[in-house]
């Protein structure tokens, strides 16, 4: 009988400590309680001001869309294809890291930046899409960005959300990437330049930093999704001002030309690196160039009498 007392307090002991961890590891683990934890941080940052020209711009019931004619480096060789960039402000869910559907006082401002790519490789065409979601107060890293990339061979999908640190997500019909999920430290993320520069460029990263390449450069290149060590650099000739991104390890160089007067208007931009696989491994150079720019409420216009608009693009 003292035997059955005694084992019966060892496993109501044992039970309890259990209890306590497990309650222990649920909240460290919980995306709504890191996205509070990362919200209550995001409080006490400085808000930038957002000057009249800002908001008259930004927040005219329209968004941005610009077109480009693209020269997409892939598989050794240069494709010819479209991109297209569409700026738009929304209010953010920091807990659900969404799109708000309701005015809340815990909304963020974001400016979104959708970015898409088409291409033909040989038979079948790429598709991709990579979204960034950025505060317009310029207060802290990209809350959000996602990736996604479809062709013939299959899907891929990566996204990054800002918690604590940074939250990676990313599915691949690569056996040997498969389903992953990791955090990173936080770093400087190459997708939220692009929006950055259309809100401060004069803040932009300068000099030698650690920065996350784009997703888009990671999942289809399948390099190690981390931070690489770069140098930056800003100038100006003609009213155009360039931001430079160099990898030393990656042998790559992103250049992003942009009128250097609000709204800091994106006109081009060109990426160099290694591309294709074996003996079709070359240095190429992407390249974007601007073929048209218009501000639209795009969401509203989805009728056949709506097509024209695409002409003026030049999609």
């Amino acid at each position: 009988m003292k035997l059955l007392r005694l084992n019966t307090a060892f496993y109501s002991i044992l039970s309890l400590v259990l209890l306590v961890t497990s309650c222990k590891d649920k909240p460290d683990t919980n995306s709504n309680v890191l996205a509070m934890a990362n919200m209550d941080t995001a409080a006490i940052i400085p808000k930038k001001q957002l000057s009249q020209e800002f908001k008259d711009y930004w927040y005219n019931g329209t968004a941005e869309i610009t077109s480009y004619k693209l020269e997409q480096a892939r598989y050794g060789e240069m494709r010819e294809g479209t991109a297209v960039m569409i700026y738009v402000t929304e209010p953010f869910l920091p807990d659900a890291q969404v799109k708000a559907d309701n005015n809340n006082k815990s909304n963020i401002p974001v400016l979104k930046l959708n970015s898409t790519k088409n291409y033909i490789t040989g038979i079948y065409p790429y598709s991709i899409m990579t979204s960034s979601f950025y505060p317009v107060h310029d207060n802290q890293h990209a809350l959000k960005l996602s990736f996604s990339s479809q062709e013939w061979c299959g899907h891929v999908y990566a996204q990054l959300n800002n918690k604590d640190d940074f939250e990676i997500m990313s599915h691949s019909y690569f056996e040997s990437e498969g389903d992953q999920q990791y955090h990173l430290d936080k770093a400087t993320l190459e997708n939220e330049i692009w929006n950055k520069v259309r809100i401060n460029p004069s803040d932009l990263p300068i000099g030698e930093i650690s920065i996350i390449p784009s997703l888009e450069f990671i999942r289809l290149t399948h390099k190690e999704f981390r931070a690489y060590k770069a140098f930056t650099s800003l100038s100006t000739v003609n009213g155009i001002s360039t931001y430079e991104i160099t990898y030393p390890k990656l042998e790559r160089t992103l250049k992003i030309n942009f009128q250097n007067e609000f709204p800091y208007l994106i006109e081009s931009w060109t990426d160099t690196f290694y591309d294709g696989f074996g003996n079709n491994k070359k240095q190429l150079t992407s390249k974007a160039t601007r073929i048209n720019r218009i501000t639209t409420p795009y969401w509203q216009q989805k009728s056949n009498k709506d097509l024209s608009l695409r002409d003026s693009l030049g999609l």
